[in-house]
């Protein structure tokens, strides 16, 4: 998938290798920053993405495996677990309208 509009985002996944440790800390911070959204955000192992996950978080090192566990999502890869652009971007999109980009 090659994009979704913000106004379309209802799950976001984090997903690691595990489903614990930085995942879930960056999951926390996302449901801080999503709180008034209507976003909800969880964490997952990365061969474990639910069917209705709206787009993926996980990242870059991990990004080939969840694009074969969930070739139909919008995957948005990072590099860092706080602060990451990516994140940023996604965050912002969702806040303020626009376009998320796989």
């Amino acid at each position: 998938m090659a994009g979704i509009d913000s106004k379309d985002i209802r799950k976001i996944i984090v997903a690691c290798d595990a489903g614990m440790g930085s995942s879930v800390m960056l999951a926390s911070q996302l449901r801080k920053q999503l709180r008034d959204t209507g976003v909800t955000v969880e964490h997952t192992p990365v061969n474990s993405i639910p069917a209705d996950a709206d787009v993926v978080l996980c990242h870059a090192g991990l990004a080939a495996r969840a694009r074969a566990a969930a070739p139909d999502k919008v995957l948005v890869p990072f590099q860092i677990f706080l602060g990451d652009p990516a994140v940023t971007r996604l965050v912002d999109a969702i806040k303020k309208g626009g376009t998320v980009h796989a």
